[in-house]
C-alpha cells in the first residue's frame, strides 16, 4: 500500500513539474543556456549507464543520472527532479532484463514523463544475449547483471552511440568516436583479464558472492558462481540459503569469499565464520564507487572486480 501511494505521489509531482519547469543550474551542473538545445539531454537510470554515456556523449549531452551511487537500482523511489528530468529528456537509457522492475518505478517514471519505449527511452541491453535467474527462461527471469561481462559492457556502449547518432545526427560521427576508442579500451581489459583467469586452478574456480549478481561475470572468465541469496528481495540469508551455501563452500577447495559493496554484509560474514573462510575484498555490482574512490567509472570498478577476484581465487 505505501509503495502504491508512493508511485501515486510521484504521478501527481510529476503533473505539477511538467506544468512548472523553470530554468536555472540543475544539481547535475546544466545550465539554463545548456538547456536551450544546445546539448542532447540525456537520463540515464543508475551510475554505470551514466558512466559510459559520459564517456560516449562527454561535452555533446547534459547528462543526469537517477539512482544515487551506492544505491539498489532493483528497488527506487524517484525524486521530483527525476520527473523533471525525465519530462525535459532527449534520450532517457536504462538498463532492461528486470533491473528496473522491482516496484514498477521506471514503468510509472516513464508513464509519467509522456516518453514511448524505442522513441524517448531505449534499453541499452537490447543486443545482450540474457541469463536466467535458476534456469528458468522467461521474460520475468531474466538476470539483469550483463554488464559484469565487459562483453556486454562493450554492447551497452555501442547501443549508447548508436542511439545518441540517431537522436544528434550532426554530431553522429563523435559520438561513434568516442565509443570505439572507449570499446577498444574495454576490450583490451576484458582479454588482458581472460588471460590471467586462465592460471586459477580448477577445484578454486568458485566465486562466492551474497548475490546471484556474478552469472555473467563467471561465465566470461571460466568459474562458477555460488551465493547466498539469487537476486535482492526482502529474503536474504534464511537459514535455507545459509546452509546449502556453508555445503558448497565447505566441500570446495577454495580460500576466500567475496562482499558486494551494495548489499548488507552480515551474511557473508557469518558465512565467512561458519566456514572459516576470509572475506578477501569487497567488489562492485550495481554502482560504481563515489567520485574519487577506487572504482568510481565503469571500467576502474571492471578492473577493481577482476584484479580483486583474481587475487582471492589464487590464495
Amino acid at each position: 500500500m505505501k509503495r502504491k501511494i508512493s508511485l501515486f505521489l510521484i504521478a501527481a509531482a510529476g503533473l505539477a513539474l511538467l506544468a512548472a519547469c523553470g530554468s536555472g543550474k540543475s544539481e547535475t551542473g546544466s545550465s539554463a543556456e545548456n538547456n536551450s538545445g544546445e546539448q542532447l539531454q540525456v537520463v540515464a537510470t543508475n551510475s554505470i549507464i551514466a558512466d559510459m554515456a559520459k564517456e560516449i556523449g562527454g561535452d555533446l549531452i547534459d547528462l543526469h543520472s537517477i539512482v544515487p551511487v551506492g544505491t539498489d537500482p532493483h528497488e527506487y523511489e524517484p525524486l521530483p527532479q527525476d520527473i523533471q528530468k525525465a519530462s525535459e529528456a532527449d534520450v532517457v537509457l536504462y538498463n532492461g532484463l528486470n533491473l528496473e522492475t522491482g516496484n514498477g518505478w521506471f514503468e510509472k517514471l516513464m508513464e509519467t514523463a509522456g516518453k514511448i519505449e524505442d522513441t524517448d527511452y531505449f534499453a541499452v541491453s537490447r543486443t545482450v544475449t540474457p541469463m536466467y535467474l535458476s534456469g528458468q527462461e522467461s521474460s520475468h527471469t531474466e538476470d539483469p547483471h550483463a554488464w559484469l561481462d565487459i562483453s556486454n559492457g562493450i554492447a551497452y556502449s555501442e547501443e549508447i552511440a548508436r542511439i545518441f547518432a540517431e537522436k544528434d545526427p550532426d554530431n553522429g560521427e563523435k559520438y561513434l568516436e568516442n565509443s570505439k576508442a572507449y570499446t577498444e579500451k574495454l576490450s583490451e581489459l576484458d582479454q588482458t583479464a581472460k588471460a590471467e583467469f586462465a592460471d586459477i586452478p580448477e577445484d578454486k574456480r568458485l566465486l562466492v558472492t551474497s548475490e546471484g549478481a556474478f552469472k555473467y561475470f563467471s561465465k566470461a572468465y571460466g568459474l562458477t558462481a555460488a551465493y547466498i541469496w539469487e537476486i535482492n528481495t526482502e529474503s536474504q540469508g534464511t537459514p535455507e540459503q545459509m546452509k546449502a551455501i556453508i555445503d558448497t563452500v565447505k566441500s570446495s577447495d577454495i580460500s576466500s569469499l567475496f562482499v558486494e559493496t551494495s548489499v548488507d554484509a552480515r551474511s557473508m560474514e557469518r558465512l565467512s565464520k561458519e566456514t572459516g573462510l576470509p572475506i578477501y575484498s569487497k567488489i562492485f555490482t550495481d554502482s560504481v564507487a563515489e567520485k574519487g574512490d577506487d572504482g568510481d567509472s565503469y571500467y576502474t570498478m571492471m578492473k577493481w572486480n577482476l584484479e580483486k577476484i583474481h587475487e582471492g581465487l589464487s590464495q
